[in-house]
């Protein structure tokens, strides 16, 4: 499998995306280069080699080093029991270890950006890709802004220093357009009253409703990586999926990046039953003008539907509170979303509820003495 880098041509660099100019960097000479530019250049590409699978803890490379310690990711893996896998480094020829579904990293020595050309290529290939609009400061910003706001968080918490950890990661995405086509069956009630004299009236008037037509549903997004955390990664949907470019290897360079492990099949029943359930609203929303709609029968079937394999930016971030306990986070790489669980004060929140007791029993007693 080609581990591929993307070099400058002026100094021999290595290119990276960056978000804020979306051009390519060269993080030693500073030049850009935008998409087309790069497409002229030949990335430089490690010799072909195979996967190379290792799980034995003991085990040491030829150089007498001992593998399984190449890593933190490394030695989370072999504790999960996952096998580590191995590639060589075109940039300083270094042993970069991954899991099954890295798409793109980092070498662990010379830090340089590697893409794993193999896990995105053939069936593997994603359709469709959102490149991240927010750099790592722009995301450190928002993250620490969005937290600020928040009243009961702990004031150590604001700081930057305290982010253990910021990684950008390209997630696996399936997306799923549908074109539905249906009808609806429904009773609708209007109610009238009045008063004629001492009498007062009710009038119930129900009508029998259908509808039918085509609705057309887009975007439908499902994660398609198992060890993904899904409340986090599905916490910062929506994408703005109308921004989405055509797949380049580039838009990986500079960051992590997954491949997909759950095909489209799994999803195909749960995508078809939840796009059926938005249809039946819609078709139901287009009933206006009475006081009460009941849907008594619906049904819709697939005229078409399409499937794309997407990658989509996310932010994680790691934080360690004082306490040792780990929080973890997601930003949408786009549009800035925040997912996660904040930790509390308590003082904060036991000051806050002394304060409102306090005041609840001042304005009591100050009643019990008025009355």
């Amino acid at each position: 499998m080609a581990v591929i880098s993307l070099k400058c041509p002026n100094c021999d660099g290595e290119l990276i995306f960056d978000p804020s100019s979306g051009k390519y960097k060269c993080e030693y000479c500073f030049s850009l280069f935008s998409q087309e530019e790069l497409d002229a250049m030949q990335p430089a590409t490690a010799p072909e080699q195979s996967e190379t699978k290792q799980s034995d803890a003991g085990q040491e490379d030829a150089g007498g080093q001992d593998v399984s310690k190449a890593s933190d990711a490394e030695s989370r893996k072999e504790a999960s029991g996952q096998e580590a896998v191995i590639y060589t480094c075109p940039s300083c020829g270094a042993q970069i270890v991954t899991d099954e579904t890295t798409a793109a990293t980092f070498c662990y020595y010379c830090h340089n950006p590697v893409v794993l050309g193999g896990r995105v290529s053939g069936e593997f290939l994603p359709d469709k890709i959102i490149p991240f609009e927010i750099d790592r400061k722009e995301a450190e910003k928002k993250f620490l802004d969005y937290v600020g706001k928040k009243k009961f968080v702990p004031r150590f918490f604001f700081q930057k220093k305290q982010i253990e950890k910021m990684t950008g990661v390209y997630f696996p995405y399936w997306l799923y357009d549908v074109s539905l086509e249906g009808n609806l069956e429904a009773e609708a009630k209007k109610t009238r009253v009045w008063v004629s004299g001492e009498e007062e009236y009710t009038e119930t008037k129900i009508y029998s409703i259908e509808r039918e037509g085509t609705v057309d549903l887009n975007h439908l997004a499902m994660d398609a990586l198992q060890k993904a955390n899904k409340t986090l990664i599905e916490g910062v949907l929506p994408y703005q999926f109308d921004q989405m470019k055509d797949f380049t290897i580039g838009y990986l360079s500079g960051f992590q990046a997954e491949k997909r492990d759950i095909e489209k099949e799994s999803y195909k029943a749960q995508a078809e039953q939840e796009m059926q359930g938005y249809a039946k609203n819609l078709m139901r929303e287009s009933v206006d003008g009475y006081g009460s709609v009941t849907v008594r029968n619906s049904h819709f079937h697939t005229k078409q539907d399409l499937w794309n394999y997407v990658l989509l930016p996310v932010w994680t971030v790691t934080y360690r509170a004082k306490n040792g306990k780990i929080f973890y986070y997601s930003m949408n790489g786009q549009t800035g979303k925040v997912c996660g669980e904040l930790p509390i004060d308590y003082k904060k929140l036991g000051l806050l509820s002394g304060i409102v007791s306090a005041v609840v029993l001042v304005l009591a007693l100050i009643g019990g003495y008025l009355l």
